[in-house]
């Protein structure tokens, strides 16, 4: 028996590559979406014209949305009660998604650059675009490009960490500390963390969080532990994996309240520490964890 088939939609097709810069470049879920669903009617009234590339001209509106957004966001997030953090993507919510996603010490670099720069980075480096496409796409010269490309490139290599433990030792060294929070072993968490470590979290003044990064293994220490104790009550925390990096989701009386992600690199001594620390307690963060 012969039966019909029907060939994906280019805009189905793309969506997840949509979906991804999107996320890329706003580091929100819930805009991603809401700017993959503004491409989906912009690509619904031009079907009536032949479309080239669909592919490209997809990513063309929802880079140049983006770019547009993000630069309306950032006049909002300078008035964002304490530290702004992208929303964290766990791997058990979209596997898929997830393979697409940046991880969070990235996500956070990349907010100081502009937002052309940012898409010029992410489509060249995430998504192997050539210049000519990126041109195209933001309206700028391939030599512009370039360029911008290159600014950001430098700007981000100086910031990240050279050599990164492999994937066994970072679950190994994630779980030893979800073991110290637990137990309250101030000195075997302190021995864990990098002399220069840092913490960063996001309540989005919905609930309580520090409003600066704590610095240092002793302060971050004593507030993970302290934290803990004050919990009113049923605190549990389990290994994850969120945005490609080693995490810890934590659940007071089986509600999530928070993902903390970790940037896990090998020192000078050859030793693998915790370099830094994102807390998201915003609520309205984790509903799609949830």
């Amino acid at each position: 028996m012969i039966t019909a088939t029907h060939p994906m939609d280019p805009f189905d097709q793309h969506r997840p590559l949509l979906f991804s810069i999107a996320y890329r470049m706003l580091g929100s879920v819930g805009d991603a979406e809401d700017l993959v669903q503004e491409a989906f009617l912009r690509w619904s009234r031009s079907t009536s014209e032949p479309v080239e590339s669909p592919r490209a001209y997809l990513t063309a509106i929802v880079t140049r949305l983006a770019i547009d957004q993000l630069k309306s966001a950032r006049a909002r997030r300078e008035h964002y009660p304490g530290t702004w953090l992208p929303e964290p993507i766990v791997s058990e919510t979209d596997p898929s998604v997830l393979a697409e996603s940046l991880s969070m010490a990235l996500l956070v670099l990349l907010e100081s650059l502009t937002p052309v720069e940012r898409a010029v980075y992410l489509l060249r480096e995430s998504f192997d675009y050539d210049y000519s496409e990126i041109a195209n796409i933001t309206g700028k010269s391939e030599d512009n490009c370039r360029q911008l490309y290159s600014r950001a490139s430098r700007f981000i290599a100086d910031r990240r960490p050279r050599f990164r433990p492999s994937p066994d030792e970072q679950q190994r060294l994630t779980e030893q500390f979800l073991s110290t929070v637990t137990t309250g072993d101030l000195p075997g968490l302190v021995a864990l963390l990098a002399g220069d470590i840092t913490l960063w979290a996001d309540g989005g003044g919905k609930t309580i969080a520090p409003l600066n990064p704590i610095h240092g293994p002793d302060n971050v220490s004593r507030l993970l532990v302290g934290l803990r104790k004050k919990a009113a009550g049923v605190l549990t925390g389990r290994v994850a994996v969120a945005n490609n990096s080693p995490a810890v989701i934590v659940s007071l009386d089986g509600r999530i309240v928070a993902v903390l992600t970790l940037e896990i690199a090998r020192e000078a001594d050859g030793v693998s520490r915790i370099q830094a620390i994102y807390q998201v307690v915003n609520p309205e963060k984790l509903g799609h964890v949830q």
